[in-house]
């Protein structure tokens, strides 16, 4: 298969399993409960198989270009969804992860004429990959965190509807679970930040250079730090800290897409071609 043909089924899958996962909120079926994340998972196999096509072709990590960012970003909200379906039983983020997932390969679909770029030197490390990779498992997990801060300013007392095909037949406190992915979130942003530095040591000799999009990465770092102060802080527990969530899903959007709006943005090797 094409690049364009695998994106295109990538895409076209994670859009039917958002599909069946709203016909979950008209219509109970076990079909449906077995159905959506058995979609979901065929997406990921497709998109994990782009991956690694890809990296085939090229002989390099596949996470240069901003394609294969994107390409790796789904794969990656894929997988945190589902583990947190997997854990918490509940699929009331079923629609936002999976809709989530086939925008960014749309969006995918529009840059995938870019042709793959050699890495220069300074990536040719040992620490490119899981830099790379525990920043978007951190992007995918804040990415949730986000779908849950929607869904609880619209409704912020916990879901008690028993509809195993829906949520667990206990409560879910949207809270709890938007609380939790962010703290997941903060930490793989943590490690992404920590690994970040030791590179850098390595290949510039300072743990850090202030390049734009290390200064944003601090920006977005900084920001979910203070929602782990204030959690703890009265009067700022619920939608507060719902606001703020979004405040800081901006924040990531922006450090991983809007680098080409700053004027200091060709002089950094952070920003995606």
């Amino acid at each position: 298969m094409t690049t364009e043909t695998l994106t295109s089924v990538s895409m076209a899958v994670y859009a039917v399993s958002a599909v069946v996962y709203a016909l979950m909120w008209l219509k109970s079926a076990r079909v449906l409960r077995i159905t959506a994340p058995a979609i979901l998972g065929a997406g990921l196999v497709v998109n994990l198989f782009q991956l690694i096509a890809r990296w085939v072709d090229t002989s390099q990590p596949p996470f240069k270009t901003l394609f294969e960012s994107l390409v790796l970003l789904a794969a990656c909200i894929a997988v945190v969804y589902l583990v947190i379906e997997l854990v918490y039983r509940a699929r009331i983020l079923g629609l936002p992860s999976a809709l989530g997932c086939a925008l960014v390969m749309l969006y995918a679909l529009s840059r995938q004429h870019k042709e793959a770029v050699n890495l220069p030197p300074a990536l040719q490390s040992g620490w490119f990959i899981p830099h790379v990779v525990v920043y978007f498992f951190g992007y995918a997990a804040l990415f949730v965190a986000f779908c849950a801060s929607i869904v609880y300013l619209l409704r912020p007392k916990p879901i008690r509807i028993k509809r195993p095909d829906l949520i667990a037949a206990e409560a879910i406190d949207l809270e709890a679970l938007l609380d939790g992915s962010v703290r997941f979130g903060f930490v793989l942003l943590t490690l992404g930040l920590l690994v970040g530095a030791v590179w850098a040591k390595a290949a510039w000799g300072d743990y850090w250079t202030w390049d734009p999009k290390e200064t944003w990465s601090l920006v977005t770092w900084l920001i979910f730090a203070a929602y782990l102060h204030l959690y703890y802080l009265s009067g700022w527990r619920g939608r507060r800290l719902a606001v703020l969530v979004l405040v800081g899903f901006g924040a990531v959007v922006f450090t991983y897409l809007g680098m080409n709006l700053l004027p200091t943005a060709e002089q950094s090797i952070h920003v995606y071609q």
